[in-house]
C-alpha cells in the first residue's frame, strides 16, 4: 500500500515539472512575438508621420484635419499668337494663255515644241505650210521691179520734155501730162511695195509664236492637220510659269484676308511646302455655297502641276492672348470655360472664349487677363466652390 502511494506522488509531481517547463517556453514565445509586432507597428507609425508630416506642415494654420485634393495650375500669361486659315484648293496657271492660229492658216508644216518645256518671248512654236504665200510674195517681188521700170522711164521722159519747153518744142501741157505720168509709175511702186510687205507679213504669221516667256502646258495639234483662224487653241502656255493655288474659303475667313498675305502651299502627296503670297482675293461669294476664292501666287517650280489638289496655311494677322493647353478648357452646353483658383484655393468657374487653335494650345480671346492660376488638367473632377491644394507649373513646360 505504501508502495502504490509513493508511486503515485513521483507521477504527480514529474506531471507538474513538465507543465511548468512547457508554459515557460510557451510565456517566451509570446514575448517574443509581441516585441516584433510592437516593432513593426512603431515602423508603420514613424513611416506614416515621415509621409504625412510636409502636408500637414503645408496646411494652413486654419484647415487643421481638412484634406484638399493636389491639383496642377498654369499662370499662361499673354502671347503674341499668329492666327493661320487653312484652305484646300487646285492648282492652276496664274495666266493660263491660249495660243491659235494668228493668220488665215493652212496645213501644219512641224510642231518644234512639247508640253513641259520653257519657251522664250516670239519662240516659234509650230510652222504651217507657206508655198503658195512664198510663190505670192515673189510675184508682188517680181511686179516692183517693173513698176520701178515703168518710173525710171516716167522720170527720162519729164527731163527731156523739161530742156525742151525752153525751146518750144513741148507745150507746158504737155510738161504737165509728163510729170503726171512720172508720179503715177511713183504711186505704182509703192503700192507694190506695201503689197509685198503685206504678203511677208502673212507670212511670217504663218509660225505659231509664243506671245511671252513661260511654260508650255499642252499641246493639241500635229504635222499635217489643216488649222484656221476657227480651230481653236494650238497650245496653251503658264505666263511666265507662275503658278497659283485657287484656295476655296468660307464667307467668315475671307473677310479676314486681303492681298500681300505669307501662305504655305503643299502639293498633296509631297512632304515640300512652297511659300507664296495672296495677290487676289475674290470680291464675290458663290450664294450656294457660301464661299469664296484667294488666289495665291506661288514662283515656278517644276513639281507644281496644274490642275492638282494643295492644301494652304495662310496667315491672317497676329493677337495677343492668353495660351493654354487643351487639357485646360472644357465645354459645357453653356459653352467654353476653364477652372481658376483664388488666393484662398478655392475652385471658380471662368467662361471663355476660343480664338486660334494650334499646335501651341488654344488662344483666349476673352475671360482671362492671363494672370489667373488656372487649372491644367483634372478640371472635370472639380466642382465650383470646392478647395483644393494648388501646385504651379511653369507656362513654357
Amino acid at each position: 500500500m505504501n508502495f502504490e502511494s509513493t508511486k503515485w506522488r513521483r507521477e504527480a509531481i514529474d506531471e507538474v515539472v513538465i507543465d511548468d517547463e512547457t508554459l515557460a517556453r510557451r510565456r517566451r514565445r509570446r514575448n517574443i512575438i509581441l516585441a516584433v509586432v510592437g516593432v513593426i507597428l512603431v515602423a508603420i507609425v514613424g513611416l506614416l508621420l515621415l509621409l504625412g508630416g510636409g502636408e500637414q506642415a503645408a496646411a494652413p494654420a486654419g484647415a487643421q484635419g481638412e484634406q484638399r485634393p493636389a491639383v496642377t495650375v498654369i499662370v499662361p500669361g499673354r502671347q503674341n499668337v499668329t492666327a493661320t486659315i487653312s484652305a484646300t484648293g487646285s492648282l492652276a496657271a496664274r495666266r493660263d494663255m491660249p495660243v491659235g492660229v494668228p493668220g488665215e492658216g493652212g496645213q501644219i508644216a512641224r510642231v518644234l515644241v512639247e508640253p513641259g518645256q520653257w519657251v522664250n518671248a516670239g519662240q516659234t512654236l509650230a510652222v504651217i505650210d507657206r508655198s503658195v504665200q512664198a510663190e505670192e510674195a515673189a510675184q508682188l517681188a517680181a511686179q516692183i521691179e517693173v513698176d520701178r521700170a515703168e518710173l525710171r522711164l516716167a522720170q527720162n521722159e519729164l527731163e527731156r520734155a523739161q530742156a525742151l519747153v525752153s525751146r518750144g518744142f513741148i507745150s507746158q501741157a504737155d510738161l504737165d501730162r509728163k510729170r503726171a505720168a512720172r508720179d503715177g509709175a511713183a504711186a505704182r511702186v509703192r503700192v507694190a511695195e506695201a503689197q509685198l510687205a503685206a504678203a511677208r507679213a502673212r507670212i511670217g504669221r504663218l509660225d505659231v509664236r509664243a506671245p511671252t516667256a513661260g511654260l508650255v502646258l499642252s499641246r493639241s495639234v500635229e504635222a499635217g492637220q489643216v488649222v484656221g483662224p476657227g480651230t481653236g487653241a494650238l497650245f496653251r502656255i503658264a505666263a511666265n510659269g507662275e503658278m497659283e493655288l485657287r484656295a476655296r474659303l468660307p464667307q467668315s475667313d475671307l473677310a479676314r484676308l486681303a492681298p500681300g498675305r505669307a501662305a504655305s502651299v503643299t502639293p498633296v502627296g509631297s512632304s515640300q511646302s512652297y511659300q507664296g503670297t495672296i495677290w487676289q482675293v475674290s470680291p464675290i461669294v458663290d450664294p450656294e455655297t457660301r464661299q469664296g476664292e484667294a488666289r495665291i501666287l506661288i514662283p515656278f517650280n517644276a513639281e507644281l502641276r496644274p490642275g492638282g489638289f494643295a492644301s494652304a496655311e495662310i496667315a491672317a494677322g497676329t493677337t495677343n492672348a492668353p495660351l493654354l493647353p487643351e487639357s485646360a478648357v472644357m465645354s459645357d452646353t453653356r459653352g467654353s470655360f476653364v477652372y481658376v483658383v483664388d488666393a484662398e484655393g478655392a475652385v471658380h468657374r471662368r467662361d471663355v472664349r476660343i480664338g486660334e487653335v494650334s499646335d501651341r494650345g488654344m488662344a483666349i480671346t476673352s475671360g482671362l487677363t492671363g494672370n489667373e492660376r488656372v487649372v491644367l488638367s483634372a478640371g472635370v473632377f472639380l466642382s465650383p466652390g470646392q478647395r483644393v491644394r494648388p501646385e504651379p507649373v511653369r507656362a513654357d513646360r
